[in-house]
């Protein structure tokens, strides 16, 4: 039983390498990308509201309820970023089910490059918000000394990340794979739904953990506001 789909080399040529993990990110990416142009195509306010549409809608206001929850702000200029996180690591994950495909959420590589995004994105929303120079005040704070523990908490929960969703996604499949040589015929089945709920689940605990970081880094510069219009 392979413990990552990096192993598994489907096409090389020469120092050319596409592995499972790339082939299946790419499946995923298609998916997504027929899949929204399917539920956008002919979208209307007019006439009686259609399944996709009423699915749509319904994703959409998940999503800014749990990112408005999450981050006492409004959802709209985080909704692109967490949503596709969410929507990324869910059809991955959901997808598990079908047979030979192998979850690019099962390698440590894809999940790094997921957690190095939500490092990235921490710092640009912070800017956006506050500034440069006021984004990096939250590194002093309380005192200078704080600054490289602030810095190492930047990288520790980035690795957080990506080590939790590769364990309980790489878990799952050790323990399907287990159990499928014991009991072939009824342990599996069961195993693939719950694999598919905790699939979602973690998809949802990525995206919160992602706003909550992002959440951090701007939500400073709205109690300074607040405390500017207490000054003046």
């Amino acid at each position: 039983m392979e413990l990552s789909p990096d192993s598994t080399i489907l096409w090389q040529w020469g120092p050319l390498r596409l592995n499972a993990t790339i082939f299946f990110t790419w499946v995923v990416m298609a998916v997504l990308s027929v899949g929204s142009w399917l539920v956008t195509r002919r979208l209307t306010d007019e006439g009686k509201m259609s399944r996709r549409r009423n699915l749509l809608e319904t994703l959409v206001i998940f999503l800014n309820d749990q990112i408005r929850a999450t981050s006492r702000q409004e959802p709209g200029r985080f909704l692109p970023f967490i949503g596709t996180l969410f929507l990324f690591i869910a059809v991955s994950n959901s997808m598990e089910i079908i047979p030979g495909f192998h979850p690019p959420t099962g390698s440590l590589s894809t999940t790094a490059a997921l957690a190095m995004c939500v490092f990235i994105a921490v710092p640009f929303f912070g800017v956006m918000q506050k500034g440069v120079l006021g984004y990096l005040k939250h590194y002093v704070k309380p005192s200078v000394f704080m600054a490289p523990f602030e810095i190492i908490g930047e990288f520790s929960r980035t690795l957080a990340l990506a080590v939790r969703l590769y364990g309980n996604i790489m878990s799952g499949t050790i323990i399907v794979g287990i159990l499928l040589s014991i009991a072939p015929l009824f342990f599996p089945i069961v195993m693939q739904v719950l694999g598919l709920l905790i699939g979602l689940i973690q998809a949802y605990i990525f995206a919160v953990l992602a706003m909550v970081y992002i959440a951090s880094a701007t939500s400073v510069q709205k109690k300074t506001d607040d405390e500017k219009r207490k000054a003046g």
